[in-house]
């Protein structure tokens, strides 16, 4: 198929990246028109042909099935092809990223958040919301996801310890990720967040509730589309005024994606922690006698030197360990299930070619 020229710039401005590897995909679809996916239901899915034309589909059948990898199936931000009366889904065109985590619980599964997003925007309140720690965390699922990250600071407009705050966060200064201290309900503070949001970019917001996910898409849209609240007085922590994922076309050309706020943040596997805000202590490893230093009690070994002349901080170390055996831990799980997966496949497809013969 290819996509009608007039049709080109309803897509732009629902962040169409009009990439080669895209424009391909859509040659070789079967299907009628290209749709961007703003909202997802149980049995059902909300896109959008134009900014303003939202449609409720239907999924191919295998996306329904219980054990179907959710990596396979579309989520708010993809790009899908319609059939020729827009009421069902054929195919899901290639992504370029992807922000997932684990969901909740015991057993490692993928909880896809959203894709095709050139940013994700981190926002963390400057009250009792603010934790390097949990920011890291939130840094590193970002930086696997293959879109690049900005931290946006708000309520800076109630606190005078905003120095302080970057203080603590100089490894990721240093790292050049973007952050911004900024008021949410001020349109001139926003201005430094218009450089992601051009046309034919998407970000998403992510963070905990109460963090102003909402007070800033509110602000950036110049008006009250998403419900916000107060947060607590005793934690700073907000409910969940925003329920579900959803993209939003802004002013200044692009397309924002809201969530709902994230109270666990479970690494999926896929992270490497060599990169970004854990670059330095990456760095530190190589320089040990051994290759495998468990950093521990091994001689000659660089991260413990670091330790002991505080030149690197133990808190921040031990959050790097714990994020490293989480990561590991999931890593084995995601390898387990992939392979479950394709075990059940294989049988699936042995069990129709005895049945039915092959074709």
């Amino acid at each position: 198929m290819q996509i009608n020229p007039e049709h080109i710039p309803a897509l732009r401005q629902m962040g169409w990246p009009d990439d080669a590897i895209l424009n391909a995909a859509v040659v070789a679809a079967q299907g009628s028109r290209v749709a961007r996916v703003v909202g997802q239901h149980r049995s059902a899915y909300v896109v959008a042909t134009e900014i303003d034309q939202s449609l409720r589909v239907q999924p191919p059948a295998p996306w329904t099935r219980p054990r179907v990898d959710p990596e396979t199936r579309a989520i708010v931000g993809d790009w899908v092809v319609l059939d020729e009366d827009c009421k069902n889904i054929l195919s899901l065109l290639p992504r370029h990223s992807v922000l997932k985590r684990a969901a909740a619980g015991e057993h490692y599964k993928a909880q896809l958040i959203s894709a095709n997003i050139d940013h994700v925007l981190v926002v963390c309140g400057l009250d009792g919301d603010f934790n390097p720690r949990r920011i890291e965390r939130y840094l590193l699922l970002v930086q696997a996801s293959g879109a690049g990250p900005v931290l946006v600071l708000t309520k800076a407009d109630l606190t005078e310890h905003v120095e302080m705050a970057l203080e603590s966060l100089q490894e990721i200064v240093q790292s050049g990720i973007p952050i911004f201290a900024l008021n949410a309900k001020d349109p001139e503070s926003l201005k430094v967040l218009h450089p992601f949001l051009g046309v034919g970019k998407t970000a998403v917001l992510v963070g905990s509730s109460g963090a102003g996910k909402s007070t800033v898409t509110n602000t950036l849209l110049g008006t009250s589309k998403m419900k916000t609240q107060e947060v607590r007085g005793n934690d700073s922590r907000g409910r969940h005024t925003t329920t579900h994922r959803v993209l939003i076309a802004l002013p200044q050309g692009g397309c924002l994606i809201d969530t709902p706020g994230m109270r666990e943040l479970k690494l999926s596997g896929d992270e490497d922690l060599s990169e970004g805000t854990f670059e330095d202590i990456d760095a530190l490893s190589s320089q040990c006698r051994f290759s495998d230093c468990g950093h521990s009690n091994e001689p000659s070994c660089a991260v413990l030197a670091a330790l002991a002349d505080e030149s690197l901080d133990s808190e921040r170390f031990a959050h790097y360990l714990k994020l490293r055996d989480e990561r590991d831990a999931a890593a084995t799980s995601l390898a387990a299930r992939r392979a479950d997966a394709k075990a059940a496949n294989a049988a699936f497809v042995k069990r129709t070619k005895d049945k039915y013969g092959r074709r």
